[in-house]
């Protein structure tokens, strides 16, 4: 963790299996509102708490431990509520920043 520390959402690759990759983000504040076209996206809150506001849907929090997963095509904003430690299961093509 302390290589991501202070770093907002400048995800790292810890590890990666066939064509799927897991990044870990420091998330303190609010990232931009993006959608990925193609893939879908997995969030694990290792620690902390982020809210993942979403276009025309309700809001979903999650707290350590609280897995959501946002289907391709929903735009959606993450948002930590205090400074917050994320999981990213991904396809490895996938762009964070979105399309």
């Amino acid at each position: 963790m302390d290589e991501i520390a202070g770093k907002h959402c400048s995800p790292i690759d810890v590890a990666r299996v066939n064509d799927q990759v897991m990044r870990m983000s420091y998330v303190d504040g609010e990232f931009h509102w993006h959608k990925h076209t193609d893939q879908d996206e997995l969030f694990y809150i290792l620690k902390g708490k982020l809210v993942i506001q979403l276009k025309d849907q309700p809001d979903i929090t999650l707290s350590e431990g609280q897995i959501a997963v946002i289907p391709k095509g929903v735009e959606h904003c993450p948002k930590s509520i205090e400074p917050s430690y994320v999981l990213l299961f991904e396809p490895f093509v996938l762009k964070t920043r979105g399309d």
